[in-house]
């Protein structure tokens, strides 16, 4: 009776229950788990102790890594009977947002881990040396003339940093005075020393007029409270056949994105982010997916732009 009722107060808590029904979907590890629950690293780790214990989750070694699962016992085991009642609850609660969040994250979790060379082609581990996308990234950068770039909403500045090794110098904007001493502290350790970083707001940007050769705005468009005021900012600071280059989500349903991350728009219509940036006075528009995974709840468009080498003034 007290182990029975152990285990039933166990599962009395929401945090655990989140576990188990994304353990049962995928294997992860604690870091992958942290990012889904938006749960302390420390309290995961907890939680998943607590569990194995219990013999509900078991741990598997793999590359350095340690992944948990469900531990779906043999038949006759005691904890038999509970995964028949979770399969069920679990079965009636995936329309609560709750749920709908956590499989949206879930899914960008596993969209970084595919995108991990450790694990890459037909599911099978490749052993591939020297094979890299951030060496092709800066490879790729050595075909542009020497540029100046504004990376506009930088947030750490990983970005920052990799436009750095090519550009010959990057301009680094944030709102965030904490979030710009963590972009100078990564150039610091990188040994980066061409970029200037730099306080201001994406609607009105710390930068003179013509100016700037690439303007980057890296998942930072929905985060702007007025969307075309900040395209008309980039505009204004490039230089006459400037080019504008445009990373952000497509139109989605994903509502927690607004409390968890401060996103002040749930991504943008192809064809809005078009219209945006003609308005903005940008010509030579083209707006394609740039990643998506089948299940996926986000899709990240990839946008470009010139400002005219004409100096006539804009049309809207």
């Amino acid at each position: 009776m007290k182990s029975a009722s152990a285990l039933y107060r166990m599962l009395g808590d929401e945090a655990r229950l989140r576990i188990l029904r994304l353990l049962g979907e995928e294997r992860l590890n604690v870091t992958e788990l942290t990012r889904v629950l938006g749960i302390a690293q420390s309290g995961v780790s907890r939680h998943l102790g607590l569990l194995k214990e219990s013999g509900l989750v078991e741990e598997q070694k793999e590359g350095g890594y340690t992944y948990y699962r469900t531990a779906r016992p043999e038949d006759g085991r005691a904890t038999e009977p509970i995964w028949d009642v979770l399969a069920e609850q679990f079965a009636r609660g995936a329309s609560d947002p709750l749920v709908r969040a956590d499989e949206a994250r879930l899914k960008e979790v596993l969209r970084v881990r595919k995108e991990s060379f450790a694990t890459h082609g037909n599911g099978e581990r490749q052993l591939v040396p020297g094979r890299s996308w951030a060496a092709w990234s800066r490879a790729l950068g050595l075909l542009l003339p020497p540029v100046v770039v504004a990376d506009l909403g930088c947030g750490d500045g990983y970005l920052t940093v990799e436009a750095a090794r090519w550009a010959k110098n990057v301009i680094a904007i944030d709102r965030s005075n904490d979030v710009l001493e963590r972009g100078r502290a990564l150039a610091s350790r990188r040994g980066v020393t061409n970029i200037t970083w730099r306080r201001g707001e994406l609607e009105r940007l710390p930068l003179q007029d013509r100016t700037i050769d690439i303007a980057l705005l890296s998942q930072a468009l929905h985060h702007a409270t007025h969307p075309a005021t900040a395209l008309s900012e980039a505009w204004r600071v490039l230089v006459p056949g400037g080019r504008m280059l445009v990373l952000d989500l497509r139109r989605h349903e994903q509502a927690w994105v607004r409390d968890r991350l401060g996103d002040h728009w749930l991504g943008f219509d192809d064809d809005e982010l078009a219209g945006l940036m003609r308005d903005a006075g940008f010509s030579d528009v083209t707006v394609r997916v740039g990643a998506r995974l089948t299940g996926d709840p986000f899709t990240v468009l990839v946008a470009g732009g010139t400002r005219p080498s004409s100096t006539g003034r804009r049309t809207r």
